[in-house]
């Protein structure tokens, strides 16, 4: 009888770390995931007004936002945030993903 416990034991330890593996597994490629989409939107925000008067005035405003964690809004900005989001509608964009893709031009 001590025999069957000690396997019964071992068996569902073996099955509790597959699940946990499992479940880390599909944890971190949502994580990675949504890393990638804020990555691709971050990029696309870049090479589309790399050359972008309003966009590139904005950038100490950005700054100051991002240094601020979006308690600074300054009026650069708020006209720079409105333009990428009226040339690029489809962007589906932070306000902070964009001010750090204004900080990165």
């Amino acid at each position: 009888m001590t025999r069957f416990r000690l396997l019964s034991a071992a068996a569902l330890l073996a099955f509790a770390a597959n699940a946990s593996a499992t479940s880390f597994i599909v944890t971190t490629d949502s994580i990675v995931g949504a890393l990638k989409a804020s990555s691709d939107a971050t990029s696309d925000v870049t090479s589309s007004f790399r050359d972008d008067k309003i966009v590139l005035a904005a950038r100490d405003d950005a700054a100051s936002f991002v240094a601020s964690e979006g308690d600074i809004r300054g009026v650069k900005l708020e006209s720079a945030l409105e333009h990428i989001r009226h040339q690029a509608p489809q962007l589906s964009a932070t306000d902070a993903q964009l001010a750090q893709a204004i900080l990165t031009l």
